[in-house]
């Protein structure tokens, strides 16, 4: 059930927020076990809670914050008071959170049950959750395949019917990416519209908090809810921080056809021809457009990212907080704290960002892809003055089996067609564009609807024009 469904029923008395509490608990009891979504689950103080709601619904019915009762997941990385924050690393394994992230202190306003803690790729580094320092997160479509990642976790969560909304974060493509893989709606918003206080840094420039929903209506309702300037982090940015988007009965969509042959599926590829089909026919206007630069974005993000996470990831030293292994000296315990508690992706990136930002390379590699960055940007804006829209697959594939990326690159190429998302700011969603048949299973595949800066409110609009009138059977 979406939340809005859910809510109606709450007011109307005919579903009791224990009743849904208790079914998220059943449900993940029953599946986790073998799909491992959560890494934490908070039943005794989500029932209480519960019960709490269902006396709030009979005495002001109506007039009770949006997401009353509603029980929702959240992404390790992100910050709950008095829970642990692991972010699927030994670095953290044992770190409890002192205080609430400023979303988790929004969506605790807004009456939300925060149920859980999901699953994810270490530190965010990953896309297929594979990395998780506490073993994998299985893809409910099919327990061989992965989820996506880093939020698999989250995906995987709401894909199996836990919950009706999991938040996680997106640095890359790491809400999209799952989304399409477990078929459900993903948002990454503009850079700065919703506050990362409180959530474990990854690529500063680049980590943005989204929903994973069942529907493009409640990914609009949880953005709302989540967004918003914050003191605390001077990164984000007010409402009214560029032009307001126009919304039409009709848009101009824009494909980006020469970034289209790198390396997508023949299914995928003919799933997404049909979903243009669909929007022709619905009246929507389809183009062609250039984006060079978008085949650099790849490029670019694997030198600017690793470079962040660097940087961001020297803290954890075995003294201050998070794992401490002894030694005979300080270099000793930093050394071995380092390399007992983080995996073989996190090393990598590690590796990779200090070399780019070293003595005698930060300016043949950091500096280069900044530049690209900038003029990426600038590509985008001149595009988004001929078209409202840019229209790609979430992914290049459908959900791949575990370990069947096992090469570095190859993994990271399936981030082509979402990194330059977040190397330019604009927001982007992600929802189901129907399945393709692998070995006899239906697996779901996303398309992705990408927005000027500021853009969300048109996202959400051709996005409930397109695919949540297609759940309730109108088109």
């Amino acid at each position: 059930m979406t939340v809005s469904e859910i809510r109606k029923q709450y007011i109307a008395g005919t579903l009791s927020p224990i009743t849904v509490v208790e079914n998220s608990l059943r449900v993940i009891k029953e599946k986790d076990g073998e799909i491992h979504a959560f890494l934490d689950t908070y039943a005794d103080e989500a029932l209480a809670l519960a019960k709490v709601a269902e006396q709030e619904y009979k005495n002001n019915g109506v007039n009770t914050p949006a997401l009353l009762g509603i029980p929702v997941a959240l992404k390790n990385n992100i910050l709950v008071e008095g829970k642990r924050a692991s972010a699927g690393s030994k670095m953290l394994e044992n770190y409890i959170a002192s205080y609430d992230a400023t979303i988790v202190t929004r969506l605790k306003k807004a009456g939300a049950i925060i149920i859980g803690s999901t699953n994810m790729d270490e530190f965010a580094m990953g896309g297929s959750t594979e990395n998780s320092a506490f073993g994998p997160t299985k893809n409910p479509h099919d327990l061989s395949r992965v989820p996506g990642g880093s939020s698999g976790g989250s995906a995987a969560a709401v894909a199996m019917g836990a919950v009706p909304v999991a938040i996680g974060t997106d640095t890359g493509g790491s809400v999209r990416q799952p989304a399409s893989y477990c078929g459900v709606v993903g948002l990454k918003p503009t850079y700065g519209a919703v506050s990362r206080y409180g959530l474990v840094a990854m690529g500063s420039s680049l980590d943005q908090a989204g929903p994973l929903v069942n529907t493009v209506a409640d990914a609009e309702l949880i953005h709302n809810i989540m967004s918003g300037l914050d003191a605390h982090d001077a990164t984000t940015i007010a409402s009214d921080t560029y032009p307001a988007v126009t919304i039409k009965k009709f848009y101009t969509f824009g494909v980006p056809r020469d970034f289209l042959g790198v390396g997508v599926d023949a299914d995928v590829l003919a799933n997404f021809e049909a979903h243009i089909d669909s929007l022709k026919a619905a009246g929507h206007t389809v183009v062609d457009i250039e984006l060079p630069l978008f085949e650099q974005g790849l490029a670019a993000y694997y030198i600017v990212m690793p470079a962040e996470a660097s940087s961001n990831l020297a803290r954890y030293d075995g003294m201050r907080y998070g794992l401490s292994v002894d030694g005979k000296n300080l270099l000793e315990v930093y050394e071995q704290s380092r390399a007992t508690g983080f995996g073989a992706e996190v090393k990598r990136r590690i590796l990779l960002g200090t070399y780019v930002l070293s003595s005698g390379y930060y300016d043949a590699y950091y500096g280069k892809a900044e530049l690209v960055r900038h003029k990426m940007r600038a590509e985008l804006e001149e595009i988004f003055k001929k078209v409202d829209i840019i229209l790609t697959p979430t992914a290049p594939t459908a959900a791949f089996k575990f370990g069947a990326q096992g090469d570095p690159l190859s993994m990271y190429r399936q981030d082509i067609f979402t990194v330059p998302v977040n190397l330019t700011g604009v927001p982007a969603i992600s929802f189901p564009m129907g399945t393709v048949e692998q070995e006899g299973i239906s697996l779901p595949v996303g398309v992705q609807y990408i927005g000027p800066h500021g853009g969300e409110a048109r996202l959400f609009d051709i996005g409930k024009q397109v695919y949540d009138v297609s759940l309730n059977g109108d088109k």
